[in-house]
């Protein structure tokens, strides 16, 4: 039996009235929608709350949350976010010219259908929109995929994320097509002055044979330009779940791009789900926050399947960046290719934790995992762990990590050649993160980012 203290018994009871408190604005959010989709949104947070019930709040006494401590995202009374008309002239600096055409736009986690763009694809080939604008036999579909799985998972967040389902953003690609130009999918948040919290949703099939590219971003307006300082006078929370289904021999390249301000907290899950012979390609780059923790799982549930993992965060101030990443293999013949980079400076905090796990079942399995970290502070720190688990035989696996600072020589080499000693500086920098970012295929976007971390470093 434990007997906890008082302090302990407080602060248990304290955590319990503040995720209920979550729970009950989630749960209170309007049900806009009738018939089938009205059962399939309500039975889904149902479940979401059944399960936040179940869990806990996340402290640094659990060990996937030792490193991020989450006392200042409690310490804030969370109002949750409503509807908020935006000027489309708002959206210039986030829009990108390629995807014009076939952009999805939420606000403060609501679909803003004024806002958003899908004309350039065809119903033939792919759906895009929200969950108000499928078919009765897309809903029946759907019923298949959303937040099916969850109920296996501990995560309180995704939990209270099903719990609020309002809506979501549905990218349905049917079987044996191509979409020829890259899905933009835009989140943006409208601060305010006092501390709002969404949930956007984001549903992604792929069907038999097909191929698409997803770009997932992450913005806000109404802040100090795009500062990683925090100014403390409009805090916002954004709890995001996004799910991706690739059928058999599926393709997807998929970019998440976060850039939130210094006053963000951004929490959010990626499950991937992939069939026989599909590819998984992420990218992704998270330069804001003042908090972002990722929590990315992909589950191998066909052979020769391959998922390939590459992120990059910058970090500054005294942000913290937090990527656990799971890779959960149960097929033979499958690949897996994970690189995960930091670059940190001032007191900034990186975290990096990633499995991978390979059971009997998963034989003549390739899989590799790296994490590089690159520090430009003596205050800035990386807690870092890479793990394979390993119960097959006949495989293939390697994993490591390595921490380093930019080397005096390479400064110098630079400089002996004419250039100053910020721009060796920038050089060395742009040269680490450029692995990463070259992945990156839609060329405007790639310019993009390369500009925000030249601005930054």
């Amino acid at each position: 039996m434990i007997i906890l203290d008082r302090e302990n018994r407080d602060a248990i009871t304290d955590r319990e009235t503040y995720i209920g408190g979550l729970l009950q604005q989630a749960e209170n959010q309007p049900l806009w929608w009738q018939g089938n989709l009205r059962q399939l949104v309500a039975e889904t947070r149902r479940r979401g709350g059944k399960r936040v019930a179940a869990l806990h709040l996340p402290t640094k006494k659990d060990e996937e949350w030792r490193f991020t401590d989450l006392t200042e995202l409690y310490q804030n009374n969370w109002h949750y976010a409503t509807p908020s008309q935006l000027n489309p002239e708002a959206l210039a600096e986030f829009i990108l010219p390629p995807t014009n055409h076939s952009r999805l736009v939420l606000v403060n986690g609501y679909y803003q259908p004024q806002l958003s763009d899908v004309s350039a694809v065809t119903t033939d080939v792919a759906y895009l929109g929200n969950l108000g604008g499928l078919g009765e036999e897309e809903i029946n579909k759907i019923a298949s995929y959303l937040a099916k799985e969850e109920s296996e998972d501990g995560d309180i967040f995704a939990a209270l994320n099903s719990a609020g389902l309002v809506d979501a953003l549905v990218v349905w690609v049917k079987a044996n097509h191509t979409v020829s130009l890259p899905l933009h999918l835009l989140h943006i948040t409208v601060t305010d002055t006092s501390p709002r919290w969404s949930q956007p949703r984001i549903l992604v099939v792929v069907e038999e044979n097909s191929v698409c590219e997803l770009i997932e971003y992450y913005g806000v307006i109404n802040s100090p330009g795009c500062s990683y300082i925090p100014t403390g006078k409009c805090y916002y929370f954004n709890n995001a779940v996004t799910e991706v289904y690739l059928k058999d021999n599926a393709r997807i390249n998929h970019s998440r791009i976060q850039m939130e301000s210094g006053d963000s907290f951004h929490i959010a899950k990626t499950a991937i789900y992939q069939f026989s012979h599909s590819h998984y390609t992420l990218n992704e780059i998270s330069l804001g926050g003042k908090l972002y923790r990722h929590n990315l799982k992909v589950y191998q549930k066909g052979e020769q399947t391959e998922t390939f993992l590459y992120g990059l965060t910058l970090l500054q101030g005294k942000q913290l960046g937090d990527t656990h990443s799971e890779v959960n293999l149960n097929h033979p013949h499958g690949l897996v290719n994970q690189l995960h980079k930091y670059i940190i400076d001032d007191a900034a905090t990186g975290v990096f934790n990633g499995k991978i796990r390979v059971p009997k079942t998963a034989q003549l399995t390739n899989a590799s995992q790296l994490n590089r970290n690159l520090l430009l502070s003596p205050r800035g720190k990386i807690n870092t762990k890479p793990e394979l688990q390993i119960t097959a035989d006949n495989v293939k696996c390697t994993h490591g990590a390595t921490v380093s600072q930019l080397e005096a020589e390479e400064v110098f080499y630079l400089r002996s050649r004419g250039l100053s000693e910020e721009m060796s500086r920038h050089l060395l920098i742009d040269a680490f993160a450029a692995e990463v970012l070259d992945k990156i295929p839609l060329d405007s976007l790639r310019q993009r980012l390369r500009q925000c971390f030249t601005c930054r470093t």
